[in-house]
Parts: C-alpha cells; sequence; structure tokens
C-alpha cells in the first residue's frame, strides 16, 4: 500500500463531539485546493457497509460484544475494498467520519472486547494500512449526551449509558496517547467558530506539508 497518492484524514470523537459539521468544511477546503475529494462513512460507504450499518444502529438489536466487532471490521474490509483504496490509488483525499480507532474505542473501550482480539482483526482486515491524519473530537460525556438528546432519537449506541461512553472516551484518549503524531485532539466543547480555527489550523499545516513534499 505504498504507492497510495492520495490521503486518508479520519473524524473520531463520542456522538455529538461535533466531528460531522467541521468534516463537511474539511471536504470543502480540500476540494477548493483542486483536490478530488471522497467524503464517506463507517460503518457504511458501500452497499453492504450500509445494509450493516442499519442493523448495527438499529435499537431493537441485541448482539454479542465480539459479534458487534466482528461486523465492524467487515464493513470496514469492504469499505477498504470498494471506496478507500481504490480512491487513494488515483490521488483522491479521502475523509471518513470514524474509522478503526472507532473500533478500538467503542467495541473496546465500551463493549470490552479484548484489545488482542481488535489488533488481530485490524491487522488481518487493514494489514499495516491506516489513516494519515486523525481528528479526535474530545468533549465531556454530559455535554455529548445534552447534544445528542436535543438533535434526535437515539440509535442503539446512543442509548447506551453515560458510564459506557466515559469507558468509550477514556480509549479514544489512550489511543490519543499511543499515537500522537497521528492524531490530533480538537476541544469540542468550545464554541463552534474557536473549533473551526482548530480544525482549519491542523488540516492547512498537513495540506501545506503534503503540497510540498510534492
Amino acid at each position: 500500500m505504498s504507492l497510495l497518492r492520495g490521503k486518508l484524514i479520519t473524524f473520531e470523537g463520542i456522538d455529538g463531539a461535533g466531528k460531522s459539521t467541521h468534516l463537511a468544511w474539511v471536504a470543502d477546503f480540500l476540494q477548493n485546493q483542486g483536490l478530488e475529494v471522497v467524503v464517506t462513512r463507517e460503518p457504511g460507504g458501500t452497499v453492504l457497509g450500509e445494509a450493516l450499518r442499519e442493523l448495527l444502529l438499529d435499537h431493537r438489536q441485541t448482539m454479542h460484544a465480539e459479534t458487534e466487532a466482528l461486523l465492524m471490521f467487515a464493513a470496514r474490509r469492504e469499505h477498504l475494498d470498494k471506496v478507500i483504496l481504490s480512491a487513494l490509488q488515483r490521488g483522491a483525499w479521502v475523509v471518513s467520519d470514524r474509522f478503526t480507532d472507532a473500533s478500538f474505542a467503542y467495541q473496546g473501550g465500551g463493549r470490552g472486547v479484548p484489545l488482542a482480539k481488535l489488533e488481530k482483526l485490524e491487522q488481518w482486515c487493514l494489514e499495516d494500512f491506516s489513516p494519515d491524519l486523525t481528528l479526535y473530537f474530545d468533549v465531556p460525556v454530559a455535554i455529548s449526551r445534552q447534544r445528542v438528546q436535543a438533535a434526535r432519537t437515539t440509535d442503539r449506541f446512543e442509548q447506551e449509558s453515560d458510564l459506557f461512553f466515559e469507558r468509550v472516551r477514556q480509549a479514544y484518549l489512550q489511543r490519543v496517547a499511543e499515537f500522537p503524531d497521528r492524531i490530533r485532539v480538537v476541544e469540542g466543547s468550545l464554541p463552534l467558530a474557536t473549533v473551526k480555527t482548530a480544525v482549519a489550523a491542523i488540516v492547512e499545516n498537513f495540506w501545506s506539508a503534503q503540497a510540498k513534499e510534492n
């Protein structure tokens, strides 16, 4: 996968962190630089992925934590094969709402699936592939819950307890500590304009560095 010409930027955070709002701005910024931009999401992004997404988010469903993890990685493998790699190979930049870090946070931290099992799934499905840049939007659980409840009906994940989301958040922060060069933290609880400024600085610096290399 060393011949990939494009870049993958992923957006992570618990629901209500504000990542989706800023993902749209980043996609617009990159398009304005003359790049082809592919906007996608996980789980989803393909016909199979979207079908699995509907199943995974359905609040009427119950499933074993490891079943959930396997379905997430099945959707991700299909996503990588059908959308992400082909886009990167032709030089497009891919902007994704969630990627592998989400599995370590939600299925690992939230559900308690052993990290060793998730790491094996990651290696099996992705080999040595990883995002080029990840923006993690960090917000206190109380704020994220207020935003979600005000926005829409909750799905199967959003109806989980505050304690579940505290575990998810801590797992995300553990990923930040493990991959500091790739994952940049954005304080999602700050005013919208302030968050946008922070996101702009990160993405513009990353873009400038890539442009210089080319």
